[in-house]
């Protein structure tokens, strides 16, 4: 799907979490961004379903699953790259699960495997991409946190221990390797109609409390996220490393 003025022209990115609202969207972006892209995800079957679209749409894509907190499993997705293209530009950290228990509610087996994926899996991560990632010379790293990551809600205590650890994860990698031609930054949605909080909106809808905080009242759309990883996965973001980019409709603005 590459041509003339394609933002991604020439790049190679990986996504986790390709299957979910966000990771499907971006990857749908990437690939009409002329991007050559691996997406992954622990879901085989949609996994492969996605790529099957992908493809059909004349993108150059490969569907590798993986849990993003076995490192074992992270070397052979990096095998892959390597194998395929040669090279990786972009790396996208958007696997993610979310518990809503508080501190005394939270069961500790719930606490380590919200850990794991989320801020485990975003470490693992970027250790084992940052070889190909820092020889390419011009690679972005985008992680995904939360509005949660920010601010407090008095719930989902993992969840937003998990958030608030990628996001300064995310700046002091972007410190590390500022001179190493990698740029690390993390995106911030706020509320966003995806299948990992649908139920939750279904029950409550538009009355649910984080929308009612929400100085614009609405969910956000996966396709509203999408274009801010976008931005900071092309050179248009050439000097941005470090920052968190927040896509909430106001949430946290007040």
């Amino acid at each position: 799907m590459a041509g003339a003025g394609k933002r991604l022209d020439g790049k190679v990115a990986l996504i986790t979490g390709a299957t979910g609202g966000i990771g499907t969207a971006t990857a749908e972006l990437f690939a009409r961004e002329g991007a050559r892209t691996v997406i992954t995800d622990v879901a085989d079957g949609p996994l492969h379903n996605l790529g099957d679209r992908l493809k059909a749409l004349g993108a150059e894509v490969v569907a590798v699953r993986l849990d993003v907190s076995r490192a074992q499993e992270w070397d052979e997705v990096i095998t892959v790259v390597r194998d395929r293209f040669g090279k990786l530009d972009v790396l996208v950290n958007l696997a993610g699960i979310v518990d809503w228990p508080g501190i005394e509610d939270t069961r500790e087996e719930d606490w380590d495997r919200v850990i794991d994926v989320n801020q485990k899996g975003t470490w693992l991560g970027m250790k084992a991409a940052l070889p190909l990632l820092r020889a390419s010379g011009n690679a972005s790293v985008i992680n995904t946190s939360s509005v949660l990551g920010l601010v407090g809600s008095g719930a989902a205590a993992a969840y937003q221990a998990s958030k608030g650890a990628v996001r300064l994860l995310s700046k002091t990698a972007a410190v590390e390797y500022a001179r190493q031609g990698v740029r690390i930054n993390s995106v911030h949605p706020g509320v966003i109609a995806t299948p990992m909080i649908q139920e939750l909106l279904d029950e409550q809808g538009d009355q649910q409390p984080d929308i009612q905080r929400t100085p614009m009242r609405r969910a956000g759309r996966a396709d509203e996220i999408a274009p801010a990883i976008l931005f900071l996965a092309c050179d248009e973001s050439s000097f941005v490393t470090g920052s968190e980019l927040v896509v909430d409709g106001g949430l946290t603005a007040h």
